[in-house]
């Protein structure tokens, strides 16, 4: 596998972008070649989520509402944050851009853009950046492991196969193990929804899963908490 193909299956970006068509649009790409992608809808709730870590490359419009994409990267920077940030933004001069890298950014982009050349450069900022604000790369419950970066699962040093949505899903939990992971959660994260859409989706996916990871092994790590949601975790119910 190449270096690309690598970060194609591995990146976790953080999209900030107000405008919830496009924003939808772009956040729907990024999923579909396999990353995991977090939006935020204004520069407040991006900095925050920004501040907390995990991400690989920050995609942030330029113009947003309580807080614009240039103070959000400076105040990033300036709290030490160095992860790679892309600025997507209608103001495509020179003057623009070099406002754009000053401020921290690490590449510019105008708009409109085509998105194959989005994904380019998103790939290029995260070897760039490499793993950046103590970012995980594998997540160990029990004898389960899970390595995003070679896309491998084990348990008991035997290798779980995964479909795309399978992985993604056991990595949504993982990174929350010990936690509730509750319907919405799994929606927004793993399928993109951000309503209900009343079907048993991911009744039949945690069905799945659950028979790849627990199947054979005398102490089950994936739990349901009725009514609730779901739960990774040593332990019994």
């Amino acid at each position: 596998m190449s270096v690309g193909a690598r970060y194609m299956e591995t990146m976790r970006i953080l999209l900030i972008e107000d405008d919830a068509e496009a924003a939808a649009y772009l956040a729907k790409a990024l999923r579909e070649a396999g990353h995991g992608v977090d939006c935020a809808a204004d520069g407040i709730d991006g900095y925050a989520m920004a501040r907390d870590g995990g991400h690989d490359v920050f995609v942030v419009d330029r113009m947003l509402p309580r807080m614009d994409g240039l103070s959000v990267i400076g105040s990033l920077r300036a709290q030490g944050v160095t992860t790679p940030a892309l600025i997507l933004s209608a103001l495509g001069q020179v003057d623009d851009r070099v406002k754009g890298l000053r401020a921290g950014g690490d590449d510019y982009l105008a708009k409109p853009y085509a998105f194959s050349e989005l994904l380019a450069r998103v790939e290029i900022l995260a070897r760039r950046g490499g793993r950046r604000d103590g970012e995980e790369t594998r997540y160990r419950v029990g004898d389960l492991e899970l390595d995003r970066l070679s896309h491998r699962v084990t348990r008991g040093g035997e290798e779980v196969g995964l479909q795309p949505r399978e992985f993604r899903l056991l990595e949504f939990l993982m990174r929350n193990a010990g936690k509730v992971v509750t319907r919405t959660m799994l929606l927004e994260n793993v399928w993109d929804y951000h309503f209900d859409p009343q079907t048993n989706v991911i009744d039949v996916h945690v069905s799945r899963l659950r028979a790849k990871i627990d199947k054979g092994f005398d102490a089950p790590l994936l739990h349901t908490i009725r009514g609730v949601g779901y739960m990774v975790r040593e332990g019994a119910d």
